[in-house]
């Protein structure tokens, strides 16, 4: 494992569609799961709340690589 800080954020909640690109039915009820410091750390977070929620169709979590949102030129999962 890196020493080096990847922050990947992850977030999830209900769905308007499975068709298109994912729109969230109500953005306040977005479940900020959390913040972390590495792909393998936010992927394991993302794995349990899927697992949670997959008895809804709808709902969905996302993993999103917000190190490449804060400084795009840099390489890294």
């Amino acid at each position: 494992m890196s020493d080096k800080q990847l922050l990947h954020l992850v977030i999830g909640g209900e769905l308007e569609s499975l068709e298109g690109p994912p729109q969230f039915r109500d953005l306040r009820k977005v479940d900020l799961v959390g913040a972390f410091p590495s792909y393998d750390e936010a992927l394991r977070a993302w794995r349990a709340k899927a697992q949670e929620t997959v008895d809804n169709a709808l709902m969905r979590y996302f993993i999103i690589h917000a190190h490449k949102l804060l400084s795009p030129a840099e390489e890294g999962r």
